[in-house]
């Protein structure tokens, strides 16, 4: 605290002190001479004024005392208010414990300012340094750039002495090229030249020989003119005469052939009527006339007529019945034998191909589970054929078109079974033969050395309940004759009936199943497939195949379709679009396809062609639906 105030007080007092001897003179006088040093003190700590000096001889005498009206300041204006208040703060510095401190501090500062100065001048040192690098590194640049420069316009003389000599070789180039055109010219000039009295002469020799060739050719034609009409004359003389005795040769062959005919036509005339004569003359002849003629129509008659019957009885014996639409069988034992062996092989060559396509049933298309029950039916089917064990007579039910007369027909040739295929709708027109005819069917079926498959398409026509008005009796007849052949367990034949509505059978023709199986409508796995299947079928096998070439000339060509752009997502998006579709209706969408295809331009299937169709058929299958609720509800 005391240090402190030491120092302002010093502060204050040489900040007075620097004014009053700014404004006043080193010397102040109060009422006299008087000498004042800031920093000068007593030992006793008591300001002692100085004596003036001693005024010399040769001064002037003192200037007269103005009369000062303020007591607190001299005659020449000086106040010293400051240099007491000054003085009496060097007394209580003085008389004070730390003055000497006072003293270092004020020493401590100077040396600060000297150290502050030394540094100044080591900073102005530094900046003189940084000064002559500055420099140095200028001139160092300039001889830089000086180089460069030189170094350039050495480059730029190069550059244009090498361009002057690069034209120097151009210009003697030119002169050289210009040279040698002239030689190519001459040399050309002298050529054509050549040419053409070379062509001159040969025109002129050409011209001596056309003449020559002219003039033998005018001797040629005129001898060949007059060799011409020589033999003309000749041959027409000639002609004359041959026409003249050819007549004379025809008329009398006329006259010959006309006599000729005349005389024969005569004598059988003649002979017939000489026969007729002796036959209506004398009666034995007569009657032995007209026994021998009836006896001859009588045999024609009696041989058609006993041929007719012993046909009908070998055909009822060895024949196909008339009832079956369609058998692996041949209508004969003997018939067929070379086309069911070209078949069996087919067969195989089929069934190696769908074994590497994936697909065991050829272009049946069902779903998983049933295709596996059914394939577990063939394969126990043949295990009882082998075992001679009685076979399982089935029913396949579900919407038209789902493939169940495909399934029968892959069923029988996967148990090795002969096929035959009989609609129900044929059973009610032969009225009391139905009868005869379905005994005729099962006694030829049995005659099958493999057995039989006999399937039964639209059974529901002829099998249905027995209590209907509707059903005539022959109808019943013929139900009670296949339930009386179907009583017992059969090891020749298996029966396979198919129908759309399988509650309007007859309860025991129900009793007789044994395996019941549900074709339901393909799903969209299903219906893929389909597609994939029927547009290969339609689409990519459809075209031109290998015939007669005899037939090619009155048949035109059949173009072949081509697919662009047909991806299996679009066949994907196709059978999400027909949910609802039956198999036959798939196959019939991909005639339609293949219909509108041939119906094109170029014969291109492409998208947008191909989901045309789509969209149409689908509208139809849902009109159709339509249609039938409609009918349904009314």
């Amino acid at each position: 605290m005391g240090k402190a105030y030491a120092i302002g007080l010093i502060s204050a007092l040489a900040a007075s002190a620097t004014a009053s001897l700014s404004s006043q003179s080193h010397v102040a006088y109060a009422d006299g001479p008087f000498k004042f040093s800031p920093f000068s003190s007593s030992t006793s700590g008591q300001s002692q004024p100085s004596n003036p000096p001693p005024a010399a001889e040769s001064e002037p005498p003192a200037p007269p005392k103005v009369r000062n009206d303020n007591p607190r300041t001299t005659s020449a204006g000086f106040d010293p208010e400051a240099l007491e208040r000054g003085a009496k703060a060097l007394r209580e510095i003085s008389s004070s414990n730390n003055a000497k401190k006072v003293f270092e501090i004020i020493k401590k500062q100077e040396e600060t300012r000297q150290a502050e100065m030394e540094t100044k001048v080591a900073e102005f040192k530094a900046m003189q340094a940084q000064a002559e690098t500055e420099r140095q590194r200028v001139i160092y640049d300039e001889q830089k750039k000086l180089a460069q420069q030189q170094a350039q316009t050495k480059s730029q003389i190069a550059q244009y002495e090498d361009e002057l000599a690069r034209k120097r070789m151009q210009a003697e180039n030119e002169l050289h090229r210009a040279r040698n055109q002239e030689l190519v010219k001459l040399q050309e000039e002298s050529s054509v030249r050549q040419e053409q009295a070379r062509r001159a002469t040969e025109e002129q020799i050409q011209a001596q020989r056309r003449q020559t060739e002219r003039e033998k050719a005018e001797i040629e034609r005129e001898t060949i003119r007059v060799r011409a009409m020589a033999e003309a004359e000749g041959r027409a003389h000639e002609a004359k005469l041959g026409e003249e005795v050819n007549r004379r040769m025809l008329v009398d062959r006329a006259n010959a052939e006309r006599e000729k005919w005349v005389a024969a036509i005569n004598t059988t005339f003649d002979h017939i009527g000489g026969g007729f004569r002796a036959i209506l003359t004398d009666q034995n002849k007569l009657v032995v006339f007209v026994g021998g003629v009836t006896a001859l129509a009588a045999g024609v008659y009696t041989t058609r007529e006993g041929a007719r019957v012993i046909w009908s009885y070998v055909d009822r014996i060895l024949g196909q019945p008339s009832l079956i639409r369609e058998s692996s069988r041949g209508k004969y034992p003997w018939s067929g034998s070379f086309s069911r062996a070209m078949s069996a092989l087919s067969r195989g060559a089929d069934k190696g191909s769908a074994s590497k396509n994936g697909n065991a049933f050829g272009d049946v298309v069902l779903h998983p589970s049933l295709q596996k029950r059914i394939e577990q039916l063939a394969g126990a089917t043949a295990n009882t054929k082998s075992h001679q064990a009685p076979f399982r007579n089935m029913l396949f039910y579900g919407p038209p078109g789902t493939g169940k007369t495909m399934a029968a027909r892959e069923l029988a040739r996967k148990s090795g079974l002969d096929y035959a295929l009989m609609t129900g709708g044929d059973v009610a027109p032969l009225g009391p033969q139905a009868v005869t005819k379905i005994h005729q069917l099962f006694d030829w079926a049995k005659k099958s050395r493999k057995g039989l498959l006999l399937f039964i398409d639209e059974a529901d026509a002829f099998l249905c309940e027995r209590n209907k008005t509707y059903m005539s009796e022959a109808q019943r007849s013929a139900l009670n004759a296949l339930l009386f052949r179907t009583g017992d367990q059969s090891k020749d034949i298996v029966l396979a009936l198919a129908t759309n509505r399988p509650g309007d059978l007859d309860s025991a023709v129900a009793d007789r199943i044994d395996e019941a199986l549900e074709f339901p409508l393909p799903g969209e796995q299903e219906r893929y497939k389909l597609l994939k299947l029927y547009l290969d079928k339609y689409i990519a096998q459809a075209g031109p195949k290998k015939s007669n070439w005899f037939k090619n000339l009155f048949k035109r060509e059949q173009q072949k379709i081509e697919v662009k752009g047909l991806t299996d997502d679009i066949l994907k998006e196709a059978a999400a679009k027909t949910e609802g579709f039956s198999g036959r209706e798939i196959a019939k969408l991909m005639a339609g396809v293949q219909a509108a295809v041939y119906g094109s331009e170029n014969c291109v299937l492409d998208p947008n062609l191909f989901r045309e169709v789509v969209d149409y058929k689908v509208a139809e299958h849902q009109q159709r639906k339509k249609l039938a609720a409609d009918k349904g509800s009314v």
